[in-house]
């Protein structure tokens, strides 16, 4: 379509500023953004639309024209909801830079301008799936009449052929058309995906995955909901989605290409309702937070809690009980190739935030509402998410003497158990199904570490379970690993002492106790080590650990007095047994 086609649809409300002897160039595609740089985003013959989020003063108005006339779009439109009229210095750079200039009226949505434009390009050059523009509208709708994302997938499907899924960055299935994709090959795409971005490669990424070949185009979060202008790849990388095409798209043509990026277009204005639809529970999340952290009244605290309960747990009867969640996401070099390049810190701590609440969707759940329970606020540079649980009724008590209890027996034949349902978070559980894909984007410059307190039943609880949930990172973070987590109950053993050990101490201590030990066996192949870690497992009982061995008692005291002529040490007095301990666990 050309651009003089625009101001000939009156319900657009778009009015020319400049540019009028520029008005046959092509419009291949639309964009809205408010990065100060969107360059990277950008093929070409895009009609960008703009906020102008990203205007401090004057003098940002001609860089931003000189970006996009170099990256060859075909022309901008200007929100007037932001500032009222257009900057006079925003008109003078596109008229040096012959770029057409549009007003549009703040009662039009970018979404109206969006689905126009996407409408005549794809019918232009792909009539065949003209129809996913036309039910455009139905993916900003959350009635029961609203089909989101499912509805151009379905279409995908049944108009080109196309099977497609929409994923997290973890690999979750956001939507899909037809069977779910299976979550260990979800993951792995997005793994694919997050390394592919890493590298600052332009999308759509071919991944070979379990024999079939998949096309991974990027969904960038850059409306009017997105967070400020990112200007580090390492900024976004973890939170944006990406639409999985099981096709290779190297060899398909340029217009069905461009009909895959109007797809992710309007597929991201999912994403923003999406991301507007947090912004209360992360409200929520601030509020009880800075109490905690202000030392507030536990009576001040329970109330704010109380107006949470409902918004994140609808329905439920009782006040929860509930845990804390502290991540953090550390950078360690000024960046990757192909990064944007800008020098500066990266704020991690929203980075953390849109992590944790991605890692903390319950996996039984899919879809892009399925965060309900999740309130996540970021200080400094971790984030800290409340997260409500649900109670579990009582097991009813046993009758004492009566094995054939129906009850009971229902209970056994289930399976059911307490631990199954504890509806409690573990900390080892959160990562399992998503360290594949979060080790990929973090590459060799990042790392995630989280920490996960016990469940409190009440404000008073609350400030104790944040600093547990803060030491229990701060385990994780001793660890080697790009994404560590580490539970409260790892808090009331040595092995929290374990990792804060300076690595020449831990170094100097193992080697005097243990260097002897394991020099002797070198030469003699006796096998002292595992002796005296079987011994020590037996709490030094000789009949169980010579049984664990396979030895006669009278080979296992030899063995015993070999360890103890060859460090000095005494096996049966207390302090040495814990050194000994020490050292086999810190080696």
């Amino acid at each position: 379509m050309r651009l003089r086609a625009l101001l000939d649809t009156d319900a657009l409300g778009l009015r020319l500023l400049g540019g009028e002897d520029e008005l046959d160039r092509t419009v291949r595609g639309v964009m809205t953004t408010d990065l100060r740089d969107p360059s990277r985003y950008l093929s070409g013959g895009e009609l960008v639309l703009t906020g102008l989020a990203w205007r401090r003063d004057a003098s940002d108005s001609e860089p931003f024209v000189r970006i996009l006339a170099g990256a060859g779009v075909a022309g901008l439109a200007a929100g007037e909801a932001e500032l009222g009229d257009i900057p006079a210095d925003l008109v003078e750079a596109c008229v040096q830079h012959r770029l057409p200039l549009f007003a549009v009226n703040e009662t039009v949505a970018f979404a109206t301008i969006t689905e126009h434009v996407v409408r005549q390009v794809s019918g232009e050059r792909a009539g065949d799936l003209a129809a996913v523009v036309d039910r455009h509208r139905r993916l900003m709708t959350s009635g029961p009449a609203g089909g989101g994302p499912e509805v151009v997938l379905d279409l995908l499907t049944s108009d080109l052929d196309l099977r497609a899924w929409v994923l997290s960055p973890t690999g979750r299935q956001i939507a899909g058309a037809g069977a779910p994709l299976p979550a260990p090959l979800g993951a792995a795409l997005a793994g694919h995906h997050l390394a592919a971005t890493r590298t600052g490669r332009r999308g759509p990424y071919r991944a070979a995955v379990a024999g079939s070949t998949y096309s991974l185009f990027p969904i960038r979060n850059a409306g009017r909901g997105a967070v400020p202008a990112a200007r580090d790849v390492r900024e976004s990388v973890l939170s944006d989605w990406l639409l999985a095409v099981e096709a290779d798209a190297s060899d398909w043509p340029a217009a069905r290409l461009d009909l895959l990026q109007g797809v992710t277009q309007l597929i991201a204005v999912e994403r923003d309702r999406r991301d507007a639809a947090r912004t209360v529970r992360r409200r929520l999340a601030q509020e009880v937070l800075e109490l905690v952290q202000a030392g507030a009244a536990p009576a001040e605290i329970a109330a704010r809690l109380r107006v949470a309960a409902p918004v994140l747990l609808p329905g439920l009867g009782v006040a929860p009980q509930w845990q804390v969640v502290v991540a953090r996401v550390d950078w360690t070099a000024a960046g990757t190739a192909g990064a944007a390049g800008v020098p500066g810190d990266i704020a991690g701590g929203p980075v953390a935030q849109a992590l944790l609440e991605e890692i903390l969707v319950d996996p039984a759940v899919s879809g892009p509402d399925s965060a309900d329970r999740i309130a996540v606020a970021h200080t400094g540079e971790e984030a800290i998410a409340l997260v409500p649980l649900a109670a579990v009724p009582a097991p009813l008590p046993e009758t004492v003497g009566d094995p054939t209890d129906n009850a009971t027996v229902r209970e056994k034949e289930a399976g059911e158990s307490p631990a199954a349902q504890d509806p409690a978070l573990h900390a080892d559980a959160l990562l399992a199904a998503v360290r594949e894909p979060l080790s990929a984007g973090l590459a060799d410059d990042g790392r995630l570490t989280l920490g996960v307190s016990a469940a409190v039943h009440s404000a008073e609880g609350l400030r104790g379970a944040l600093e547990e949930a803060r030491h229990a990172r701060r385990v994780a973070a001793a660890r080697p690993g790009r994404v560590c987590a580490a539970g409260h109950h790892e808090l009331a053993s040595h092995v929290l002492l374990l990792p804060f050990v300076p690595d020449d101490v831990r170094r100097a201590f193992t080697a005097r106790l243990l260097d002897p030990l394991r020099d002797y066996d070198r030469r003699h192949r006796a096998e002292l080590i595992e002796t005296l870690e079987a011994f020590l497992d037996c709490d030094g009982s000789w009949t169980r650990c010579a049984a664990r061995l396979h030895l006669h008692v009278n080979t296992l005291r030899y063995r015993v007095g070999r360890i103890e002529q060859l460090t000095g040490r005494d096996l049966s007095r207390l302090e040495d047994k814990l050194d000994f301990f020490l050292a086999l666990r810190m080696s």
